[in-house]
């Protein structure tokens, strides 16, 4: 098992924002999270970072426990993030961008990291040169994906990828993590409003509603059940 979440309570004040969540995660895995806005998806992504800390419950990577231990430790073992919203560095170019991904990586691997995920993403390659706020919505998730590469995570967390692209740019996003997985290896855990999309990619899904674990199988499973459907699905991909 690379990560596994037990029992995890994690507040924001007095107000619970997970309450009593138990997760894992097997490598080599595609893993979604799905549920409504608001519901703790980031959130959870967040406590396994270390910001918010967990209150109560234990999160272990590769029979590790990160549990307390400062973000920076954390993503030391491996574990890299894509965060919501992108949160690139809008002054820096994209170049830049990437080698801040870099820094918890092995210097020797910097030329080759790059050219995998210019591979990846021509478009950056392109772009190298460019300041990453200047970049569209799309080339800013691909900035920001490519920046948690950087670094070669056995475990890459997902924030909301698809939010405010267009159709054809969210294909190429989800058939971008298929190959990260399925080529290099990478354990992925994605957290997604798109549900259709996110579980016909995964392995395994979660469903979350107000901070608990309601629902779990695989992504097939998930994409027929009538409750995930209806709350989900319906209406449309």
């Amino acid at each position: 098992m690379l990560l596994n979440v037990a029992g995890v309570h994690t507040y924001y004040g007095s107000i619970a924002a997970l309450r009593g969540v138990d997760l894992t995660i097997e490598k080599g895995e595609i893993v979604t999270l799905i549920g409504a806005n608001g519901a703790g998806k980031s959130t959870l992504l967040m406590t396994i970072c270390g910001n918010p800390k967990a209150r109560q419950g234990q999160v272990t990577f590769d029979g590790h426990e990160l549990t307390g231990m400062p973000t920076f430790e954390i993503m030391r073992n491996g574990i890299a993030q894509a965060p919501e919203g992108r949160r690139i560095f809008p002054r820096m170019t994209v170049l830049e961008n990437l080698q801040m991904g870099a820094l918890n990586g092995d210097p020797e691997n910097f030329d080759e990291d790059l050219r995998r995920v210019f591979d990846l993403f021509p478009r950056l390659r392109e772009r190298q040169g460019q300041r990453g706020g200047t970049l569209s919505g799309g080339e800013q998730q691909m900035l920001a994906i490519g920046r948690a590469l950087m670094s070669r995570p056995r475990l890459l967390l997902l924030d909301e990828p698809s939010l405010g692209l267009a159709p054809m740019i969210v294909k190429q996003i989800f058939e971008v993590i298929r190959e990260i997985n399925k080529q290099q290896g990478v354990t992925v855990f994605l957290v997604e409003q798109n549900a259709y999309h996110a579980l016909r990619l995964a392995d395994r899904g979660y469903v979350m509603v107000t901070g608990q674990i309601t629902m779990s199988g695989s992504g097939r499973e998930l994409l027929a059940d009538p409750e995930v459907r209806a709350a989900y699905l319906e209406g449309g991909h």
